[in-house]
C-alpha cells in the first residue's frame, strides 16, 4: 500500500468534519502528486500535538519560517509508510523526544491552510501524541524555539487551528 492509499484509506474513515475530509479525497482524486511538497495546488501533510496529560500541558514549537507557535509537523516524505508514520517522524525530529505514542483511533482532526507560495494550501491530518514521562525535548533547525505551555495558555501563543486540535485531543484522552 502506497502513502496515497493510505491516506485515501484514513480520510474515507474519517467521519468527523465531513466537508473537509471531501475537500482532502476530491483533492487527491484530481492530484496524483496530492501527497508531496512538489503539488503546487496544495498537498497533504501530518503533524501531531505532544501532550503530557498528567501535566496538563503541550509542546508546542516556534517555526523558524512562520515565526508563529505550532503545534510539530510537516510534508510527507517516501520513506513515510502512513499519515500516522509521518506525524510520528515529524513530532520525533521536531520535538526531539523519543518514545512518543499516538493516540489510538487516528487522526484528532483536519486542518487546511493557506500557505506562501508556490504551494497553496496545507491539507493537515492532525494527531496527538503522547510524551512518556520524564521527556527531555531538544529543539531542532526547524525552531526558534521549543516550550511546554499549560493548557490554558495555548489560547494566548497560538492561532485558532492549535486551539482547536487541543480541544480535540483534550476530548479524545
Amino acid at each position: 500500500m502506497s502513502l496515497h492509499d493510505d491516506a485515501l484509506l484514513v480520510l474515507k474513515s474519517y467521519e468527523h468534519q465531513r466537508e473537509l475530509r471531501q475537500l482532502y479525497l476530491d483533492h487527491l482524486a484530481a492530484h496524483p502528486d496530492g501527497m508531496w511538497k512538489a503539488c503546487e495546488a496544495g498537498h497533504v501533510t501530518a503533524s501531531a500535538l505532544v501532550v503530557e496529560p498528567e501535566r496538563g500541558r503541550v509542546l508546542l514549537t516556534l517555526h523558524r519560517k512562520l515565526g508563529i507557535w505550532l503545534q510539530m509537523g510537516g510534508h510527507c516524505e517516501p520513506g513515510d509508510a502512513t499519515l500516522a508514520d509521518a506525524a510520528m517522524r515529524e513530532a520525533t525530529e521536531e520535538s526531539g523526544i523519543r518514545g512518543l505514542t499516538l493516540l489510538p483511533r487516528g487522526p484528532v482532526r483536519l486542518d487546511r491552510h493557506a500557505i506562501p507560495a508556490p504551494c497553496h494550501w496545507h491539507l493537515d491530518v492532525q494527531y496527538a501524541a503522547m510524551a512518556p514521562a520524564g521527556a527531555v525535548e531538544e529543539i531542532s533547525e526547524e525552531s526558534l524555539d521549543l516550550r511546554w505551555f499549560a493548557y490554558d495558555e495555548v489560547a494566548d501563543v497560538a492561532d485558532e487551528s492549535v486551539v482547536r486540535l487541543l480541544e480535540r485531543t483534550r476530548a479524545a484522552l
